[in-house]
């Protein structure tokens, strides 16, 4: 099994690598100056949640119809093409005293262009790194990513109070122009997936929706990941929570950061348990994800609430497991569609979570809220559980009867995808 040092010699995976860091640190400048910025302006923790949601929402529409590009055209491209768009669009949103519709109107564009940027990357990366570097890899920018949250979370709190939203936007247009230079100059120049589209985007639409909801293991798997959208409430009251508590903008960077740090270590732990005990751990850290947040009925103080959303997001690392599951069990010319189609059921669940968690914080206190949501998220995450272990069981089943031959359509396409790349990886020079 290759370690770090592997990881580390490959130039394009320190690129993608780097890119990936300082854009998401951006992200989460631009996520709590805009919370703050709406609760300043209106003092609604329903108006601010709404615009939280905004960031997942228009992956209804982005995620299946513009995922597709990653598997039309060639990925590097448009992982660059995205990451200037996004530039664009949030230096338009710094410009002063900018009505509140037009920031929305903004915010969705640039989660528009954020599905093709992201299904193309996850797309992309099982061809930088051979079959055996891939779920190391992919456990390192899962990782990473949290760190970055973490230090973009603090920093945006601090930034914000300091500077005010506006300077903090454009700090997270210049990471991504930093993405689309290290993307553009650094990965190779690759064809579009070797059997490209040609069929109507309707058509792509409908194939990629039967491969990932016609597999009883690709629809546990979307489902698991789907419990996020109960245990995301902590972190999308963030704004009124702090201010229940009296902690203020630092308060709100503190919340934010608790959950990401708190991945960043379950990350780390899962990443070094062996395969099977990582798929037999899934579905019980996605329950306790939930569970540990029913005690935010105790109105606990900053402290406690901190620990509370740190344990949620240490649990949370069981998506890192289900994200490599789902993406070697597809093959690589629909790779990007079906990861597309997966992330926006993900997306849809968070936005209407976060949603309805907005609207139910403007009759009751937000403490009551966030353990509610933890409640019903641990029986939504008992059901996704109890699908995860008929599909094992299935599965099991079906392996003893035969001696390999009868294996799903996903899991023998996925071999021959993986056997590509592992060959792809054999021709590649590492930099």
């Amino acid at each position: 099994m290759p370690g770090y040092r592997a990881l580390a010699r490959d130039g394009e995976f320190r690129a993608v690598f780097v890119a990936h860091v300082v854009s998401v640190a951006g992200d989460q400048f631009a996520r709590v100056a805009l919370t703050v910025h709406v609760y300043d302006r209106t003092a609604s923790a329903g108006l601010t949640a709404l615009t939280y949601a905004l960031t997942f929402l228009p992956d209804l529409i982005g995620g299946p119809l513009l995922s597709g590009l990653a598997d039309r055209f060639a990925r590097k491209e448009v992982m660059v093409a995205a990451d200037l768009i996004r530039a664009a669009l949030l230096l338009f949103m710094a410009v002063p005293r900018m009505p509140l519709w037009v920031l929305a109107a903004l915010l969705v564009l640039v989660q528009f262009a954020g599905a093709p940027h992201g299904a193309a990357r996850a797309a992309l990366l099982p061809q930088i790194l051979p079959d055996e570097r891939y779920p190391l890899g992919q456990a390192v920018l899962s990782t990473v990513t949290q760190a970055a949250q973490v230090a973009g979370f603090l920093t945006g709190g601090a930034l914000v109070a300091w500077l005010g939203p506006g300077p903090v936007l454009v700090a997270d247009g210049v990471t991504f122009g930093v993405s689309a230079f290290l993307v553009g100059v650094f990965l190779l120049d690759r064809a579009a997936p070797r059997r490209p589209h040609v069929r109507a985007w309707s058509a792509d639409l409908a194939g990629g929706a039967r491969l990932v909801w016609g597999q009883r293991r690709l629809r546990a798997l979307v489902a698991l990941a789907c419990v996020s959208g109960f245990y995301i409430v902590g972190e999308a009251l963030a704004v009124p929570y702090a201010a229940q508590l009296g902690a203020g903008p630092a308060g709100v960077g503190l919340i934010f950061g608790a959950y990401a740090a708190g991945a960043a270590v379950g990350m780390l732990v899962v990443a070094h348990l062996g395969a099977r005990l990582q798929l037999r751990l899934m579905p019980w850290l996605a329950i306790a994800a939930c569970a540990v947040l029913v005690p935010a009925a105790l109105r606990p103080g900053l402290a406690v609430s901190l620990g509370l959303f740190a344990l949620s997001g240490a649990a949370s690392a069981y998506h890192l497991v289900a994200n490599t599951t789902f993406v070697r069990a597809v093959p690589d010319s629909s790779r990007g569609q079906a990861f597309g189609l997966a992330v926006t059921a993900l997306r849809v669940s968070q936005g209407i979570g976060v949603a309805l968690a907005g609207l139910a914080a403007e009759t009751l206190a937000v403490h009551q809220v966030v353990a509610a949501a933890g409640a019903l998220g641990v029986l939504a995450a008992g059901g996704a559980a109890i699908s995860w272990w008929v599909t094992d069981a299935s599965r099991s089943d079906g392996a003893s009867r035969s001696d390999g031959s009868g294996r799903s359509g996903a899991a023998s396409q996925s071999d021959g995808s993986s056997r590509s790349d592992e060959q792809d990886g054999r021709r590649r020079r590492y930099g």
